[in-house]
């Protein structure tokens, strides 16, 4: 079969490398691609937004099955046009994904349906907000209601933090129109974790859990990025843990899409907060996550496309999942300057001599071909992951792997896992 992967960054390489493994393929396609996805996919070049140009191509190429990794091209309703056409593809509607392209329909549903969430208010002018944090006065989080790559959350630990929030969020437009709207919640305490289901609407199966690490610099310090590396599984979401999660937050979230008449089929990824009060959702992505795609996918071992093809069909309660023990660590080289503004362009040396490294691949997330030269394209660059059946050998392999990497400005966290380490101490 031929398959489409829509997206350019780590996540759609983890996708391209993982479908690729499955005798079902023939040929795979991706747009766009990257430098790492080019030994392995034909890339594609145009904007993964570019809904009338992908479906164009879907209908040339008799596309077998499509993959959309990235949030933008779900929420423009390319899974509705292609599905339109009588193509298979993987992902949510475009009504489903709102569940990740609006904080404010998010907490509304969790309040309508009881699913346990923070405690929070949602403001369409910028003075009610002020207002309503000055009588909290005490630290809360400030949250831009639209997509904002991961970056539209602010977690302020004063009310003159927070008033700010709102200033860059609603008056300055940090954000664009992500800003139209603000969720202001409770500051939850705890532990934070991310929950991955395949669920076709009706029946709901858990990935391994993983622990993406947000702030740029170690021990959770600076601000917040698109993820600066994960591992997987969680060691603090405990098999108990994990039923309640399933049982008390995601399949009562999928029946509610279901009431609402928004339908959700695809990956449902919860981003948890485990409290002592018990697991809170934080928010959901419509999608595969990036960094935790990288840490999770080498840990499955049934057929990816099977399990896509069960999702489509609605037919996953048929289809036994298996996955392997051990554990997986995967380390994001950024440039110098992310998450604020970087250079690219910048030549990448190591690439080979990382890849020797045992049960180690590299998914590139930002880079080009230049003149023959695997350049920097972005501001996370590469994703070094790598597993083992023990966590402190997963987390050798993948810093011995990234040691060996070299660009102008390259940083990386040098503390990826290490509450897992604590954890298992």
């Amino acid at each position: 079969m031929k398959v489409l992967v829509v997206g350019s960054g780590g996540r759609e390489h983890a996708l391209v490398w993982k479908i690729k493994q499955s005798p079902k393929v023939r040929e795979i396609f991706c747009w766009p691609g990257n430098a790492g996805i080019a030994e392995h996919a034909t890339c594609l070049p145009g904007s993964p937004e570019d809904v009338e140009g992908i479906v164009k191509f879907i209908e040339q190429e008799k596309i077998d099955l499509t993959v959309v990794g990235p949030e933008l091209p779900l929420m423009a309703g390319l899974t509705d046009e292609i599905v339109k056409r009588g193509f298979k593809v993987f992902g949510p509607s475009k009504l489903a994904a709102e569940i990740e392209g609006s904080k404010v329909f998010a907490k509304n549903l969790f309040r309508k349906y009881g699913i346990p969430t923070a405690k929070f208010n949602t403001f369409a002018s910028a003075q009610e907000a002020k207002e309503y944090i000055k009588e909290l006065n005490s630290p809360c989080v400030v949250k831009a209601d639209g997509l904002a790559a991961g970056k539209g959350v602010i977690i302020a630990q004063n009310t003159e933090e927070a008033l700010r929030a709102v200033d860059l969020i609603m008056e300055d437009k940090t954000f664009g129109s992500a800003g139209n709207q603000v969720v202001v919640e409770e500051m939850l305490v705890g532990e934070e974790v991310s929950l991955l289901v395949f669920t076709d609407g009706k029946t709901v199966v858990p990935m391994v859990s993983a622990q993406d690490h947000k702030r740029i610099f170690d021990h959770d310090q600076g601000p917040n990025t698109g993820g600066m590396g994960a591992y997987a599984p969680a060691p603090v979401l405990t098999p108990e843990l994990q039923d309640r999660v399933v049982n008390e937050i995601i399949i009562p979230t999928v029946k509610a899409m279901e009431k609402e008449g928004r339908p959700y089929k695809g990956v449902l990824y919860a981003g948890l907060m485990v409290t002592d009060r018990g697991p809170q959702v934080l928010e959901y992505n419509a999608r595969f996550g990036d960094p935790e795609t990288q840490a999770i996918l080498p840990l499955l071992e049934s057929d990816l496309v099977e399990i896509m093809e069960a999702v489509i069909e609605e037919r996953l309660d048929r289809l036994q999942i298996k996955w392997k023990s051990g554990h997986s660590v995967c380390v994001v080289a950024a440039s110098g300057g992310y998450p604020g503004k970087y250079e690219q362009g910048k030549e990448i040396f190591g690439l080979e001599e990382a890849e020797k490294v045992d049960n180690l691949t590299i998914f590139h997330a930002g880079t080009s071909k230049r003149d023959g030269k695997i350049v920097t394209a972005g501001g996370r660059v590469l994703g070094v992951t790598a597993w083992a059946d023990d966590l402190v050998e997963a987390i050798d392999k993948a810093y011995q792997g990234i040691s060996k990497i070299n660009f102008e400005g390259m940083h990386y966290r040098k503390d990826i896992a290490s509450k897992a380490l604590a954890r298992y101490k």
